[in-house]
């Protein structure tokens, strides 16, 4: 004799427990790579009591960064690159300024360079192009304001 076949009731909702599992993996990872994407060049900012400075969200700034060896780099780019030589320089942000002319140029400088290396970055942005550039600086906590 035959037995009959049992019908398995269907289930008729979706597991979302594994959909969740993924999604907090794929938070895990986007907490721990976000700051690793806007860090760049390690610099230590001079300190200054300034306004801080808005731009447009479509017009991305182009930052020159001077190390403490007096190096050059620009963000002009993907990833952690090499020091830059100023006829480098110049030619890629000649690239930017050429399809966006209105790109705001900051040069971030760190404290121990001397000023003639910062005064080189703003010639290499000028000969690149750029008719202002800003200059980067941590917010003023104790120094003293000369008078």
């Amino acid at each position: 004799m035959a037995t009959p076949l049992q019908k398995r009731k269907l289930m008729g909702e979706i597991n979302v427990v594994p959909m969740i599992d993924i999604m907090l993996v794929l938070l895990v990872v986007f907490m721990i790579t976000a700051p690793l994407l806007t860090q760049g060049i390690e610099v230590d900012l001079p300190k200054a009591d300034a306004k801080p400075i808005e731009t447009p969200p479509e017009h991305d700034p182009l930052v020159l960064s001077v190390d403490a060896d007096g190096n050059f780099y620009i963000n002009a780019g993907s990833g952690k690159e090499d020091p830059q030589t100023g006829a480098e320089i110049v030619r890629r942000i000649g690239i930017v300024l050429g399809e966006k002319p209105d790109t705001p140029m900051f040069v971030k400088a760190d404290r121990a360079v001397p000023y003639g290396n910062v005064v080189g970055a703003m010639v290499v942005l000028q000969q690149a192009g750029a008719q202002n550039i800003g200059f980067i600086t941590d917010p003023l906590d104790s120094y003293p304001i000369p008078e």
